[in-house]
């Protein structure tokens, strides 16, 4: 017998040694997998669906790479990692580029849609009732949530919803008046139904269902619920040319590099499309008069802002931790609770509560400690600033208190014990040990707090809400706005109007300010720990 075959023997033993069959954890990993699968397959078709080819690519790739991952025996580290891996490129990739896309458009109020979806929507805003439209009886149906309508022409039952445009329904049946009375595959909606609910009688109002698929041929749409007739747009769309023709008037609207239909009459109609429009967001930012100059002193106060609150709240908690951690003061412990009551409390809670006590008129700030004066703490922008730092002061403090205290806590007493030999006092080991040890456990901490208050939208919207607004500038910023609070005013979502572009390209020059800033920081610090 040859060296080959004895050695493959024992490999043959040895697996069937191993193999115990399905076991628990097999069957389990199996049940997880149909439904990772289940739900990424239905992902998949709402992908397809809707024509969204990127995710849909997107969507297949990772379901894939799941299963091989899971279903082979060679990919064990993967096992654990890929998980992360995923929500990673979701979350974090997958969000920072749909940003960065949106910074290169000008997406935004008027502005937020496709062109084919501006075109109907510019079609509907302009439908009139077509002159001789033949009126005709109504009935409102439902499929599931689905709401819809149904009627007779030409003594065949169609039925079609906002979606989906007027189709034969086999087996219809209609009334001698020619409403139809079963309608297979809906539900038919009562007229008391339609009484009795007022929010499903303003949707059958609101609603509006395509004659067919071509928009110029109009919609049904009812006025009460009865009866419905064929409204038109006056505008007429021609793919070819990409126009809009108004057959009134005969003007022509032509869709300039802005996504905005012009008239050749110089008019223009109010829906628009987004475009592709390159840097010109982050360009709009340092030379458009309006935000240029706002934007350059939200920018400078964030950075004092963030610098300002780290450094006084970590100077407040060393402080405090330096005293409490002295052996001879007694009721150490319930008095350092005291002290960190403020970290307890959610911050937006405790933003609120100080605004109602900063209050000019009743609040008790002004009543108890300044005799009733009608100091503006919150108009006033020099007042409203050191208002926000003092507030954010006190809900950050306690933070460095515990951080401080267990970091000196860690400190070697070695050091401490060598220092007190060679005759340092208590300045001197301060100064030389004790701090500098701190430095290196607490600096990345520093760090990372420096990024949080750059971003910090608590504080300022719950207190000040970026108030009080700058009085020479057109746009809704204030004085105590910070970059993060600047931008969710541009995108809109407080009301007024939505720049969505502009808005997503703050938020990559924040992104790259704040990743700068820490990794400046982080040098520093391991210079820091070689001296060390």
């Amino acid at each position: 017998m040859s060296s080959e075959t004895l050695t493959e023997k024992p490999m043959r033993v040895s697996h069937a040694r191993n193999w115990r069959g399905f076991g628990w954890g097999f069957v389990a990993k199996l049940l997880l997998m149909m439904v990772v699968n289940a739900f990424g397959v239905t992902a998949l078709l709402t992908a397809w669906s809707a024509e969204q080819w990127t995710f849909l690519i997107a969507g297949a790739v990772l379901l894939l790479v799941a299963d091989v991952v899971y279903f082979s025996r060679r990919t064990v580290p993967l096992k654990y990692i890929l998980p992360g891996l995923v929500f990673l490129l979701i979350f974090q990739v997958f969000t920072m580029g749909y940003t960065a896309y949106v910074a290169t458009t000008n997406y935004g109020a008027g502005h937020n849609v496709t062109m084919q979806q501006a075109v109907d929507a510019a079609l509907i805003q302009d439908e009139r009732q077509v002159d001789g439209s033949p009126v005709y009886p109504l009935t409102v149906v439902t499929s599931g949530d689905t709401l819809g309508f149904a009627v007779t022409i030409d003594g065949v039952v169609l039925a079609g919803s906002a979606d989906e445009p007027l189709q034969a329904i086999d087996g219809g049946v209609a009334d001698a008046s020619g409403r139809p009375t079963s309608v297979p595959g809906w539900d038919i909606v009562s007229v008391n139904t339609l009484l009795s609910d007022q929010a499903l009688a303003q949707r059958v109002i609101d609603l509006r269902v395509a004659v067919s698929d071509d928009a110029n041929d109009g919609a049904l749409r009812t006025r009460d619920a009865n009866s419905a007739s064929v409204y038109r747009s006056s505008l007429v769309w021609d793919e070819a040319t990409t126009t809009l023709t108004n057959t009134d008037t005969g003007v022509v609207y032509t869709p300039n590099e802005y996504g905005t239909f012009i008239g050749d009459d110089g008019s223009s109609l109010p829906v628009g499309f987004y475009v592709n429009v390159g840097a010109e967001n982050f360009v709009k930012a340092v030379t458009d008069k309006d935000y240029a100059t706002p934007l350059l002193r939200i920018a400078a106060w964030t950075f004092a802002f963030a610098f300002l609150t780290v450094a006084s709240s970590f100077l407040l908690g060393l402080l405090f931790a330096l005293i409490y951690n002295d052996e001879r003061v007694k009721g150490r412990a319930v008095l350092r609770t005291l002290f960190i009551l403020p970290y307890a409390f959610p911050a937006f809670m405790s933003a609120l509560l100080w605004r109602g006590m900063l209050n000019a008129e009743f609040g008790v700030v002004n009543q108890w400690f300044f005799f009733g004066a009608g100091i503006n703490w919150l108009g006033d922008p020099v007042l409203a600033k050191l208002a926000v730092l003092f507030v954010n002061l006190w809900l950050s403090y306690p933070y460095w208190f515990l951080v401080c205290t267990g970091a000196l806590q860690s400190l070697p007493s070695e050091t401490a014990e060598a220092a007190k030999l060679d005759g340092a006092g208590r300045w001197r080991m301060f100064r030389s040990i004790t701090f500098p040890l701190l430095m290196v456990s607490t600096a990345p901490l520093a760090i990372a707090s420096f990024a949080f208050n750059f971003n910090n939208f608590t504080i300022i919207y719950m207190l000040t809400n970026g108030g009080p607004r700058f009085a020479d500038a057109s746009v809704p910023l204030g004085h105590t706005d910070i970059l993060i609070s600047a931008i969710y005013q541009i995108s809109g979502i407080a009301g007024g109007r939505a720049d969505y572009g502009l808005a997503s390209a703050l938020s990559i020059v924040v992104f790259v300010v704040v990743g700068i800033v820490s990794a400046i920081a982080f040098r520093q610090t391991r210079k820091l720990e070689e001296i060390q």
